[in-house]
């Protein structure tokens, strides 16, 4: 079972309406965020960003959520590894992460893979990521490591999963999550004993052990790692000089150290930020265009799952600056409207409606298109009695006049994507477009 942290004047634990765990323990861990994924089965979505990079939420990109979590928790030594067609995500840490002081030895720092250690060989894995990054680490001389991944969406208080790892004597913490037993052959499926000490761990198992007395569900790793530095350097060189291994924490890393150290798990309920009571924790992973979507709907609700307005625990991101929304027109055909939605700066509804759906910024909706339960991207024109439903509109597109997606479904599988669950995706090259601008 968990315990709470013993040493509460190391840990700093405070005493106010602010839910920040920030410690000394947080002052003394170095993160480092795997963000160079693809992110394959979100399709044309990330032929030119990686999966980090996609934009969430109205105004986000989706490694806002990890980023947003590491400062709110006062980890504020971090390197965001990167690898697959970069630029953009790149481009947006710049502009919008370069906040921090380095004069308090702050920083977020971007560590492209340089094929540090081999010159021809690029990350192979997520242990070797990290491996090649090991000189970076060693100079900033951390007690604890935090292993991330960049593409998931939720809100952590990662100072309560280090609170832990330290009062347990752990080498090695593993955030995980209950997750449908069906789902869990995606991931990394662990089981523990009553003290929370995990004691069998499986990458991506074809039949997945449920948790013990409730076969429908398997207790699964988040990809969130809390490692004692000294033992993640030791296990990364003797992972590094093996023959038979493919140099991944899920797959080599942690099942090596399970039956041979102290390995725990810890429950994200325990440190999920503004979860409600006996509601489940919030966290999405948005690796699939159904699930994309699925989540940036949930936002249009009356009260969604993720609450993105609370202010103890802000989303940080690039604050482009853009004038306010504006709609116009205000005839019977012809009223430009959002119900159920939410709309960003610089958009401009003229005599268009809007219903169930989430627009970035920069969206024109022109005269007489509909727009229904669907995400649009930054900077698209959505032409004259043009229909959408159902979509999902990558940045840049142009709409033509009169055009209708997600009314003929056999119509819209001719020119573009459309997932088992009936969503359109629709991306500049899909019609012939070709746009000059970083996705």
């Amino acid at each position: 079972m968990s315990q709470p942290c013993p040493h509460y004047d190391y840990c700093g634990q405070r005493e106010s309406a602010d839910p920040r765990f920030v410690s000394a323990l947080t002052k003394s861990t170095f993160a480092v965020l795997l963000a160079g994924g693809r992110g394959s089965r979100l399709h044309q979505l990330t032929d030119w960003r990686a999966k980090p990079a996609v934009p969430f939420g109205g105004k986000f990109r989706i490694i806002d959520f990890t980023l947003s979590n590491c400062v709110n928790s006062g980890v504020r030594r971090v390197a965001v590894a990167t690898q697959y067609k970069a630029h953009s995500l790149i481009r947006h840490l710049q502009r919008g992460w370069s906040f921090l002081d380095g004069r308090f030895d702050e920083f977020i720092d971007i560590v492209p893979a340089a094929q540090q250690i081999s010159e021809d060989a690029w990350y192979q894995g997520t242990a070797d990521a990290v491996f090649q990054n090991l000189n970076i680490i060693r100079r900033e001389a951390p007690e604890y490591v935090l292993i991330l991944s960049g593409d998931h969406v939720y809100k952590m208080d990662y100072g309560r999963m280090l609170a832990q790892h330290v009062s347990r004597k752990a080498d090695l913490t593993v955030a995980c999550i209950e997750v449908p037993i069906a789902e869990a052959t995606q991931f990394g499926v662990m089981s523990t004993d009553e003290d929370g000490r995990i004691r069998r761990f499986t990458e991506k198992p074809a039949n997945p052990e449920p948790m013990p007395g409730n076969p429908s569900v398997a207790l699964a790793s988040m990809g969130i790692y809390v490692f004692n530095a000294a033992f993640l350097f030791e296990q990364l060189v003797r992972d590094a000089q093996e023959r038979d291994t493919s140099h991944d924490f899920g797959k080599d890393i942690i099942p090596h150290s399970v039956s041979r150290y102290r390995v725990f798990a810890h429950r994200f309920a325990e440190s999920c930020v503004g979860m409600e009571p006996g509601a489940k924790p919030y966290w999405r992973d948005v690796g699939t265009i159904d699930a994309y979507w699925e989540a940036n709907m949930e936002l249009t609700k009356v009260t969604p799952e993720l609450n993105m307005y609370d202010r103890d625990w802000p989303i940080w991101t690039y604050q482009e600056q853009l004038p306010p929304a504006k709609f116009v027109f205000d005839d019977e055909e012809r009223r430009g409207s959002a119900v159920d939605s939410l709309v960003s700066g610089g958009n401009i509804i003229s005599g268009a409606t809007v219903r169930r759906s989430l627009l970035f910024s920069g969206v024109r909706a022109n005269s007489y298109s509909v727009i229904e339960d669907t995400v649009v991207l930054p900077d698209v024109e959505i032409g004259r009695h043009a229909v959408l439903k159902r979509c999902v509109v990558d940045k840049g597109v142009t709409i033509p006049e009169g055009m209708q997606v997600g009314v003929d479904p056999e119509s819209d599988r001719r020119r573009f994507h459309v997932t088992d669950r009936g969503i359109t995706l629709i991306t500049p090259e899909m019609l012939g477009q070709t746009i000059h601008q970083l996705r």
